[in-house]
């Protein structure tokens, strides 16, 4: 009979090739065991190979990360609890370090900082497998901040722009519009090709439900990945999401893309980590919090960087969220991520209550590095216009006290106040940078000196349905811009007189 030659294939030729190469050999596995568990930690004797961040699997089925050595036992944070966790079970280490699935498959997906799908959909098939924690990319590796992110809000693309790479804080307190902000942000990247995370740390489920659905309605869950880790989850949990954001998007960012991270919020982080620290007895610091709680952070945005184009030219740009306590910037956490970030969006509760939203603070906001990156025409006509601002603000102050004024003070103060209305947007509304160059122009061209502050916003819609059929764009000749303004103006002026 004639022989069959077919070699297997597929798994039988993995197992096959296994097999051959197969040598019996002595192997040694150490084992632990399991002290006591409460609260999210686990402390475990034994285990003398154990070194900070391995996984240890637990005979019942659970998992946990080692995060704190003694001499006579290990600490660790839980990643996976099921209901038979006793004290005196049988641990082991896994030798393996903790990491992500990535790839494209993430995008539009719900998944929890491990990476298991929450959003009831098959498990993303992993294309890659990337590391929660690395170290940041060296300066050697860096490019300068030099293109800009577009938020699609008025009063940031102009006067505090952030660039692509950048860290750029945002903080305030709670229901002032932080996460708003974020979520315009990340909207407003539609059609432009940036891979947006939106990591959830710590928070209730409705206000999951609420970000998921709002990034659904409005067409950005498609180009996103949500990290969750609600409120009910195990704390070490809520500290390891940002780091897998982080992560996700650092692959995105190693293959020459643009990505966006929102980190919703540090400070939920910052008092899980403390609490994680407090039931492993660490020595606490100030407010409570360990030593370490600033290294933590920095080591999480010092991966938001711009790669320069020997290393793909990608970039992971940073929204960190903090939140204050009635509007105390100088907190311990706040002033903590100020410090490492590359500037900060300030909301104030006083602007809110009076009505300007978004309720960013001028005088308090900064972005150190976005000048950098701001188209060149952006930046000529925005000029003076935060200063300016700033004087209006300071001049103001002198009208409620009934003092008269000069003719070019009270033109100062009325051109102002036409800015702030001008400023004035509402949520969930992103506007193109095409708009923001027509209403600069048209504002520097003294076009709303003559119109009534309640009709500000109607000229601001007549602009913006003329921008989505101009053929203009940010390059094209500041003459050509104020020339077909003004007929739009003038058009817009004979139709209302009619």
């Amino acid at each position: 009979m004639p022989q069959n030659n077919t070699k297997p294939s597929g798994p039988l030729a993995k197992q096959a090739a296994w097999l051959e190469n197969y040598r019996p050999e002595l192997q040694i596995n150490e084992r632990g065991n399991l002290l006591s568990a409460g609260d999210g930690i686990v402390w475990v004797t034994g285990l003398p190979s154990a070194s900070i961040d391995d996984i240890l699997t637990f005979e019942e089925g659970s998992r946990a990360i080692v995060f704190d050595l003694t001499e006579d036992r290990i600490g660790a944070i839980l990643l996976h609890e099921t209901d038979a966790l006793t004290a005196g079970i049988s641990v082991r280490l896994t030798g393996q370090l903790l990491g992500i699935p990535t790839g494209d498959t993430l995008l539009g997906r719900v998944i929890d900082p491990l990476g298991t799908p929450l959003d009831g959909e098959d498990a993303p098939a992993a294309t890659s497998w990337q590391r929660l924690e690395t170290p940041s990319p060296p300066i050697t590796s860096r490019d300068f901040v030099h293109m800009p992110l577009y938020t699609g809000i008025k009063i940031i693309d102009t006067m505090i722009p952030i660039g692509k790479g950048q860290r750029q804080l945002l903080i305030g307190d709670d229901g002032l519009g932080r996460s708003a902000l974020a979520l315009d942000t990340v909207i407003n990247q539609r059609g432009k090709n940036v891979f947006c995370i939106y990591v959830l740390i710590g928070q209730k489920r409705s206000t999951v439900v609420n970000t998921i659905e709002t990034l659904r309605k409005y067409g950005a869950l498609e180009y996103t990945t949500v990290v969750v880790a609600e409120a009910s989850s195990l704390p070490g949990l809520q500290h390891l999401a940002p780091f897998a954001g982080c992560a996700v998007a650092e692959f995105w960012m190693q293959q020459g893309y643009d990505t966006l991270v929102v980190y919703d919020d540090l400070a939920t982080h910052a008092r899980s980590y403390r609490e994680l620290s407090l039931l492993l007895r660490r020595p606490p610091g100030r407010e409570a919090y360990p030593g370490d709680i600033f290294s933590v952070h920095a080591r999480l945005l010092e991966r938001a960087t711009c790669l320069n184009a020997a290393h793909g030219g990608g970039s992971m740009t940073a929204l960190p969220i903090v939140e204050t306590k009635q509007g105390e910037i100088a907190a311990y956490i706040p002033t903590n991520l100020i410090s490492i970030t590359d500037g900060q969006i300030y909301l104030d509760r006083n602007l809110f209550s009076g009505g300007f939203r978004p309720a960013i603070d001028i005088a308090r906001s900064v972005s150190r590095i976005g000048g950098q990156a701001q188209h060149h025409r952006i930046k000529e006509e925005a000029g003076r216009m935060k200063l300016d601002y700033l004087q209006f603000l300071e001049l103001e102050v002198f009208t409620r006290f009934g003092a008269r004024l000069e003719a070019s003070m009270e033109a100062s103060i009325a051109q102002g106040r036409r800015l702030r209305e001008i400023l004035k947007q509402d949520r969930l509304i992103p506007l193109p940078a095409i708009f923001q160059m027509a209403w600069l122009v048209a504002f520097n061209d003294g076009h709303f000196k003559e119109v009534a502050p309640e009709s500000i916003h109607t000229v601001l819609e007549l602009l913006q349905r003329q921008v989505e059929h101009t053929t203009l764009t940010l390059d094209s000749p500041r003459k050509q811009w104020s020339h077909t303004i003004e007929q739009w103006l003038q058009n817009f002026d004979q139709e209302a007189s009619r």
